[in-house]
């Protein structure tokens, strides 16, 4: 997509494809409200100002968007809306072990009952092993610190997302 067809999306239309990228509801409607924008780096400039602004239930809803890492049958299933988009993401997860996807899924609920929300990870270019260390190096951190590394890693996704929606540039 061109950024200068998404600048004259009609807003319902602009919305669905922007949450593609980060399902924060006042990001979404920040970057709908900044249009029309000029290019893709401004897209980003704004982008990446208004995801600072995010307070925690937004941080929520961004991240209750993604599928749990190594869960790759709901990431088909419950995101098929961001498939395109999302693609590859977790294509490290694929050629793993069961053993190391089973300790992935063992973790990844303990870290949800401990932060009440999924581990976040920017996962392109990173395999099972990789996250599953990720993961356990930052399973021992409080909320505070875990809600800030999940936004900061979000940020990282939604950016990837957003140059694969407008590579047309």
């Amino acid at each position: 997509m061109k950024i200068s067809d998404f600048n004259n999306l009609e807003q319902v239309v602009a919305y669905k494809t922007i949450e593609a990228c980060c399902a924060a509801p006042a990001w979404v409607k920040a970057i709908i409200a900044e249009r029309p924008f000029n290019d893709l780096n401004h897209l980003l400039i704004e982008a990446d100002k208004h995801w600072h602004t995010m307070d925690e239930s937004n941080l929520l809803a961004a991240f209750l968007a993604h599928p749990k890492i190594g869960d790759v049958e709901s990431l088909h299933k419950k995101f098929s809306n961001t498939k395109a988009i999302a693609s590859n993401e977790q294509s490290g997860v694929t050629q793993s072990t069961k053993a190391i996807l089973s300790q992935l899924a063992q973790q990844n609920e303990e870290y949800y009952k401990k932060f009440g929300f999924i581990f976040i990870v920017f996962a392109t270019g990173k395999t099972a092993q990789e996250m599953l260390q990720l993961l356990q190096t930052r399973l021992p951190n409080s909320r505070a610190v875990e809600l800030k590394n999940a936004a900061i890693e979000q940020r990282k996704i939604t950016e990837l997302r957003l140059k694969k929606l407008f590579k047309d540039q």
